[in-house]
């Protein structure tokens, strides 16, 4: 076990998450999960952590457990991201707070805990998740698509910070895909916006992590600060 690739990723109850868990399984790695409900994958290989993201104390917890268990923390995806698809005059604050903390404190938080265990071994990887909506300023998103330009940001900005100390920090922006954070949109409105995409269909999760592979791998230490949008933006 000590010789696993340790990952740690974010909200794995379900979505493109728990995708991820079941692939970095498969492929040998150590993985530690949290999401705010169980979740459980039932391998000795995994461990799952019940918290709030934007919890500064609850995620130092989790980061202390896996200085304690692992002493080393190799990979972090940054998944845990919430939405709400409403027209900006109709969206209450409650909800602009909460998608606020989640998606940009919790980026944050989370790439700040991982990068002090990642600068003692002088390696490691971050992986953040952006969204399609960004670039196509997409209407009912304010929020969303301004908490994610907020993400892209400070993976350019982290890139710079933690280069000196062998951590790179990149960006995926995945295509539509079809997961519980798309599940209530209206048909009308993804056929749209398919058509605004050059590839004129729904992602697929292993699509995405094609991309993630290529940017953990060891040869891919010199690619940081890059944000990647799937399916043509």
């Amino acid at each position: 076990m000590a010789d696993k690739p340790v990952i740690l990723i974010t909200g794995t109850r379900k979505g493109i998450g728990r995708y991820l868990v079941t692939h970095y399984l498969e492929r040998g790695f150590q993985v530690i999960g949290c999401s705010r409900e169980p979740a459980d994958p039932h391998s000795d290989s995994y461990r799952h952590f019940c918290l709030d993201v934007a919890n500064e104390n609850d995620v130092k917890v989790m980061f202390q457990d896996i200085r304690k268990k692992h002493g080393r923390l190799d990979i972090l995806i940054n998944n845990a991201g919430i939405a709400s698809m409403n027209h900006s005059l109709l969206t209450p604050i409650p909800t602009a707070e909460r998608i606020l903390r989640t998606n940009v404190i919790g980026t944050f938080l989370c790439s700040r805990e991982a990068a002090k265990l990642m600068m003692k071994a002088r390696s490691g990887r971050i992986i953040n998740f952006v969204t399609f909506a960004v670039p196509f300023k997409l209407e009912g998103e304010a929020i969303y698509a301004a908490s994610k330009a907020a993400v892209a940001t400070l993976t350019e900005i982290l890139s710079r910070e933690y280069a000196d100390f062998g951590v790179t920090v990149n960006a995926v922006g995945p295509p539509a895909v079809q997961t519980d954070l798309i599940r209530g949109v209206p048909k009308d409105t993804m056929d749209k916006l398919l058509q605004r995409q050059a590839i004129h269909r729904f992602g697929d999760p292993q699509e995405v992590c094609n991309v993630i592979d290529f940017l953990i791998q060891p040869q891919s230490n010199m690619v940081t600060g890059q944000i990647v949008y799937l399916g043509g933006v």
